[in-house]
């Protein structure tokens, strides 16, 4: 991942991280539930963002590599990978 696209994902998990502590916070205070559900909504979808970044710089670096190498091990090794974190998205 080249730092550009890492700063700009530190700075989205930074703005992710106080919006959980301000749902922390919602629930300390007794806060209406769906005021807090729309806040983890918020969070989900932020979350969203950053794992879909991550994935396509994945797949413009580690899996690019793979492929131009011409290794087939290490092709399915960096597919296998990409299976096994799609499958557990799913439990």
């Amino acid at each position: 991942m080249d730092q550009k696209n890492a700063k700009a994902l530190r700075s989205r998990l930074s703005r992710i991280e106080g919006q959980v502590r301000g749902v922390g916070q919602m629930v300390t205070d007794g806060r209406y539930c769906i005021d807090i559900l729309h806040q983890i909504h918020a969070i989900k979808a932020a979350l969203a963002i950053v794992e879909t970044e991550i994935l396509k710089s994945h797949a413009a670096c580690c899996v690019e590599d793979a492929i131009a190498s011409g290794d087939a091990a290490e092709q399915r090794k960096k597919f296998n990978e990409l299976v096994e974190i799609f499958a557990k998205a799913k439990l």
